[in-house]
């Protein structure tokens, strides 16, 4: 069966001054997924998070939200969305019970409606029992949770959440990686975060950003899968023709300038022929070892290795 896609990001683009803050990013998010967008401070995650949510207006490129374009139709896509920013926009001389019906009313429920919506919302957030309690009185972790709610007071199809943990102890980000995962069963759920055990925990799929590129869209499952991959580096580095030239190296990728990712075919012996070739045209090999595929190593990898060539260039 299809999976009904609820968001269509396609190249957009977003530029301060001469400064490109989100290169190129493409992208689809399905009902039922838990998206995890990862990457280092500055890669530019809240940037594309505010473009999806029609908070920044992209420089150039589309996002539709159930079908409805961000820009041209942006009251019906906004319906469709839940979102809740970095900081909470949170009013802390209201009730929770208060600001959850402000919020409701917001979104254009009506008097029944809106109750109905609040109560559900605080049910499903874990809220039923402080919904009298002024916002300023309630722990940081209840405060996230009652961002939540608000974003999933209009029972939206997509729901952004960005750094939804920051600043929580262990036992309310535990709390709520389980919220998550659970509003991931029903609606679309991108997480925005740079810690690497919150997409593992609760993400099925994984998009890597620096410096605003995306450089990776993969399914968490798959992480795990066994490879036969190597990374080896050189004093002398050969040039990436040489290496992708011997028999059996299916993809070679540079890391750095002298270590790369080499893909080996499962059939002969690649690995022999490359270490002979090294020791034959004094590469200086100095380094060879399997490339693990965890999304630690996974991102490691890629965003160590993109400053790298960023700092040589430079």
């Amino acid at each position: 069966m299809e999976k009904e896609i609820l968001i269509s990001v396609e190249r957009i683009y977003r530029y301060y001054g001469d400064y490109c803050a989100v290169n190129n990013v493409s992208f689809n998010l399905s009902r039922g997924e838990v998206l995890g967008f990862l990457g280092p401070n500055g890669a530019g995650k809240s940037t594309t998070m505010q473009i999806i949510c029609g908070v920044l207006t992209a420089s150039a490129g589309r996002v539709n939200v159930a079908g409805h374009d961000i820009i041209n139709d942006a009251k019906a896509a906004k319906a469709h969305l839940g979102f809740l920013p970095e900081q909470p926009p949170l009013y802390h001389d209201l009730t929770v019970d208060e600001y959850l019906t402000y919020t409701a009313r917001l979104r254009g429920l009506q008097y029944r409606p809106a109750k109905s919506a609040v109560e559900y919302s605080k049910q499903r957030c874990g809220l039923t029992a402080v919904g009298h309690r002024l916002l300023r009185n309630l722990s940081k972790g209840y405060q996230q949770r009652t961002g939540i709610a608000q974003a999933i007071i209009h029972s939206p199809d997509v729901i952004v959440l960005d750094e939804p943990t920051i600043g929580l102890d262990p036992i309310q980000i535990r709390e709520i990686r389980k919220l998550i995962r659970e509003l991931g069963k029903d609606h679309g759920v991108i997480l925005s975060t740079h810690i690497l055990p919150e997409v593992q925990s609760v993400c099925d799929r994984v998009l890597i950003i620096d410096q605003g590129e995306l450089v990776l869209d993969k399914e968490i499952e798959n992480l795990g899968e066994a490879r036969t991959t190597i990374k080896a580096a050189f004093r002398q580095p050969p040039d990436m023709a040489e290496l992708t030239g011997i028999d059996g190296i299916d993809n070679v990728e540079r890391l750095t300038d002298n270590c790369f990712l080499i893909d080996l075919a499962e059939d002969g012996k690649p690995l022999d022929r490359l270490v002979n070739q090294a020791v034959d045209a004094n590469w200086g090999l100095y380094q060879l070892q399997p490339a693990t595929d965890t999304l630690e190593e996974t991102f490691t990898l890629l965003v160590s290795g993109r400053q790298s060539k960023k700092g040589g260039t430079s």
